[in-house]
């Protein structure tokens, strides 16, 4: 998708043993992303605003972080429409200066603290927590016996939640299931397996959008989560489950994450290795979770 957008922008684009970018000059175009990819919009973006001529981005991503970057382009002096939706119009090429911009709260971050107070039964206050883009987040949440509450822009997790999933209409088995923005998110989906590990009933968790993001509920099944993997795609939680501590690989930055939510609310100790794949989308988390009560320490990695 990156490819593709910039090659329609006027890069030459060589692959080898790496990836090589050439455009002497870029111009606008009418660009249909293959996939709504944030990274790829984002990229698609910046370069739309360097190219000549006006440029349709269509099909774009349009997650709270992806605005983020438009805005910040906009108080830079970038002239950019659509902003939220899947079709931005950039007009090229900007003129460019200084400005202050705060960056917006992280929204899987925010999703991530759901969980993590959700597994350890605990009261927690998100603040600055950016309630506007957490719609379909809170209804997942919902779908699992879990309801916050809204003061201003902080977010309240109660401790007395029911943790009892909902039954869909007709006391079918419910299913939560990612897809594009502003549905619930992807980068949520191995969070919401931990958190249906904890609470009382059965789910189908369906994750649409990568291949390979069930793979690490092995790990939890070592544990003593009761889950069935039906395919790469789709997997059945029954709930609760009294987990116990294991050593487990972060394979990548959510499922790690997940991982150390697991692991919070396990008993025994456990060890989490690759752990620095956590670090990528979760800053001084150690640091933060040791801070509300967490029993996190770092150690070097054994060599050989």
């Amino acid at each position: 998708t990156h490819v593709l957008a910039l090659e329609q922008l006027g890069a030459k684009v060589t692959a080898t043993d790496r990836l090589e970018f050439r455009a002497p000059k870029l111009a606008g175009a009418d660009v249909f992303l293959d996939e709504p990819s944030v990274t790829a919009t984002e990229n698609a973006l910046v370069a739309a605003v360097a190219a000549d001529g006006v440029t349709h981005l269509r099909n774009a991503a349009s997650e709270p972080h992806v605005q983020d970057l438009a805005n910040f382009l906009v108080a830079l002096g970038a002239k950019i429409e659509g902003i939220g939706t899947n079709t931005m119009i950039v007009h090229g090429p900007a003129t460019l200066g200084t400005a202050t911009y705060r960056i917006q709260p992280d929204h899987i971050e925010v999703g991530s603290l759901i969980g993590l107070a959700a597994v350890t039964r605990s009261p927690l206050r998100i603040t600055r927590a950016g309630v506007e883009h957490l719609r379909s987040i809170r209804m997942g949440f919902e779908r699992l016996g879990i309801v916050c509450r809204v003061e201003g822009d902080d977010l309240i997790v109660p401790s007395n939640q029911t943790l009892k999933i909902q039954d869909d209409f007709g006391g079918h088995v419910p299913k939560l299931e990612d897809q594009p923005w502003p549905a619930f998110p992807a980068d949520l989906m191995s969070i919401a397996i931990v958190t249906a590990t904890q609470c009382e009933g059965v789910i189908l968790m369906f994750e649409k959008m990568f291949e390979s993001r069930m793979f690490f509920v092995d790990k939890l099944i070592a544990m003593g989560a009761r889950i069935v993997l039906c395919d790469p795609h789709r997997a059945i939680i029954a709930g609760p489950s009294r987990l116990h501590g294991a050593t487990m690989t972060s394979p990548d930055i959510r499922a790690g994450m997940a991982m150390l939510l697991a692991a919070v609310c396990a008993q025994g100790t456990s060890t989490i290795n690759n752990a620095d794949q956590i670090e990528r989308g979760y800053e001084r988390i150690e640091e933060r979770l040791n801070a509300l009560g967490a029993k996190i320490k770092r150690v070097p990695e054994r060599k050989g």
